[in-house]
């Protein structure tokens, strides 16, 4: 029986991402109908590409925990290690902010704490690699993975800006 598990990047931030790229696409939507200056609609054409390449590679996102190896999937890549051809798993944390490296010969994965159930990665991924590989910093950051929330909150604080934007756009008054 195969014991594989998938971890996809955390719904609580997907979701205001989504809603900052929607209301985005809408406030370009709303320019371009009431013919707004041509440089504001470049600069928000422009502010709304890196938005959607990065919901785009967030939702697309995953890592597979299985027996033999990790995979991870990106928008039309993938990438496996085997845990026997590990030869280092470290960390680095700044501040709430944790990256988990895991290195190869020839190759090298990096997964950091935007995953959904990162301290249940962690410890799933710890007991499958081989110990020796396995670094003292990261043996201490799994005691207690930490969880990053500012992320969330900066895309909270834009859907909510953006939606002063557009009610302002769309004739309301402050």
């Amino acid at each position: 029986m195969e014991n594989n598990r998938a971890y996809t990047i955390r719904k609580g931030f997907l979701i205001p991402l989504g809603l900052l790229l929607l209301q985005s696409l809408a406030l370009f939507v709303v320019c371009l109908v009431k013919g707004e200056p041509l440089a504001k609609v470049v600069i928000l054409g422009a502010i709304i590409v890196p938005i959607a390449g990065l919901f785009v590679e967030s939702v697309w996102r995953r890592v597979l925990i299985e027996e033999t190896g990790i995979t991870v999937f990106k928008v039309l890549r993938k990438k496996t290690l085997l845990y026997s051809d590990l030869t280092e798993v470290e960390t680095v944390q700044v501040r709430k902010r944790a990256f988990l490296t895991l290195s190869s010969e020839e190759d090298f994965l990096i997964l950091s704490n935007a995953y959904a159930g990162f301290p249940s990665l962690v410890h799933e991924l710890l007991a499958r690699v081989p110990e020796a590989t396995i670094s003292a910093e990261t043996r201490k950051m799994a005691q207690n993975p930490p969880m990053k929330s500012s992320d969330i909150v900066s895309c909270w604080f834009g859907v909510l800006l953006l939606t002063l934007i557009l009610y302002s756009q769309l004739g309301g008054a402050f």
